[in-house]
């Protein structure tokens, strides 16, 4: 059961963190960025919710045990 729960919530993260790069690539792209500084934002977005998504994990991990 809980490996069914890790799983599922990783999924989760990366879909989450994929709708947002892709939301921040098309948001370039109106903006008149070219395609190769769209996918640069894309990829930091990207990166910055992991990042955000292990930061809340190390929190929430310090407060359960």
């Amino acid at each position: 059961m809980n490996l069914a729960l890790i799983l599922l919530t990783t999924v989760l993260v990366l879909v989450i963190a994929l709708l947002a790069a892709v939301g921040a690539g098309k948001l370039a792209r109106l903006d008149g960025a070219t395609y190769p500084t769209a996918l640069t934002r894309a990829v930091i977005v990207f990166t910055a919710v992991l990042t955000l998504a292990a930061a809340v994990t190390a929190a929430f991990t310090g407060l359960v045990k």
